[in-house]
C-alpha cells in the first residue's frame, strides 16, 4: 500500500477533536465549531443561523456534525441554508471533520459546522 501525505496548501485543516472541543490548524476551540478553508471560530450551535448564512456565496456545501451521532438537521436551517444555494451534508461530527479535510485538500469550496462530541 502507498501512503500519500495529504497537503493543504492555504487551506485551514481540522487536526483533531475531542470531549467538548476541536483543534484547528493548531488552535483549540472549545464547544461547537465553524471551520471554513480560510478561519476556524467559535460557533453558536443550531441557533446560531446568521453566522452559517454568512457563507452565501463562499461554500458550496456545509458538513453539519451533530456530534457523536448522526442526528437531524432542523428543518428551518436546512430550508435556510438551500435557499442561500449552500448544500447541507448531516453527519456525525467525526465523519464531518474527515470529510472536511478530505475536500480542504483538494480546494473544494466548502465549511464544516460541528458539534462537540
Amino acid at each position: 500500500m502507498q501512503l500519500t501525505e495529504v497537503i493543504y496548501n492555504d487551506a485551514v485543516p481540522i487536526d483533531g477533536y475531542g470531549p467538548g472541543f476541536f483543534r484547528v490548524a493548531g488552535q483549540v476551540i472549545e464547544g461547537p465549531a465553524l471551520v471554513t478553508l480560510t478561519r476556524a471560530s467559535s460557533w453558536g450551535g443550531l441557533d446560531d443561523l446568521p453566522a452559517l448564512e454568512a457563507l452565501s456565496g463562499q461554500v458550496d456545501v456545509l458538513f453539519l456534525g451533530m456530534g457523536a451521532e448522526i442526528a437531524h438537521a432542523p428543518a428551518p436551517l436546512r430550508q435556510r441554508l438551500e435557499q442561500l444555494n449552500i448544500g447541507v451534508e448531516v453527519m456525525s461530527s467525526p465523519a464531518a471533520c474527515r470529510t472536511y479535510n478530505v475536500l480542504a485538500s483538494e480546494g473544494r469550496r466548502i465549511a464544516a459546522a460541528v458539534l462537540p462530541v
